[in-house]
C-alpha cells in the first residue's frame, strides 16, 4: 500500500511539473507578458498561413493577416496586412516603431509586402506627404 501511495505520487508531482512547464513555454503568455511590460513580441506560425500573426511593441497589440501569391522561386506570403486592434494605445508611436515592425516582420518574410490598415495607414501618409517638403 505505501509503495503504491508513493508511485501515485511521483506520478502526480511530474505531471504537476509538466503542466507548469507547458504553461511556462505557452507563446500566447509571452506575448501577453511582453505586451504588458511594453517589449517587442512576435507570435506566428510559420507553417500555417491561414493563421494571423500577433505582434506587441511599446505596450501595443497588432495583428496580421498573409496572403500567399507567386513569386519568382515558389508560392510565399506576398502580402501582410497589419492592423492596430487597440487604436487608443498609439499614442506617442513614431514613424519608428512602425519601421521596426515592418523590419522585423520582412525578416520572416522577405517577399512580403506590408499595408497597413487605419488608422496607421492615414498616418504614415502624412508623413510621406510632409517628406518631400523637407528636402
Amino acid at each position: 500500500m505505501g509503495i503504491l501511495l508513493r508511485v501515485l505520487l511521483l506520478i502526480a508531482l511530474i505531471i504537476i511539473i509538466y503542466s507548469f512547464w507547458r504553461y511556462w513555454n505557452n507563446s500566447r503568455r509571452k506575448l501577453e507578458a511582453a505586451h504588458h511590460k511594453k517589449q517587442f513580441y512576435l507570435l506566428d506560425d510559420h507553417r500555417n498561413v491561414r493563421k494571423n500573426l500577433l505582434a506587441t511593441h511599446k505596450g501595443v497589440m497588432f495583428e496580421g493577416e498573409k496572403y500567399v501569391g507567386t513569386t519568382e522561386k515558389a508560392f510565399e506570403v506576398v502580402t501582410i496586412s497589419l492592423w492596430v486592434i487597440e487604436s487608443e494605445h498609439l499614442r506617442g508611436f513614431q514613424r519608428e516603431d512602425f519601421t521596426f515592425l515592418e523590419r522585423e516582420i520582412l525578416s520572416l518574410y522577405p517577399e512580403a509586402a506590408i499595408e497597413w490598415n487605419s488608422p496607421v495607414k492615414e498616418f504614415m501618409q502624412q508623413l510621406e506627404a510632409k517628406q518631400p517638403e523637407k528636402q
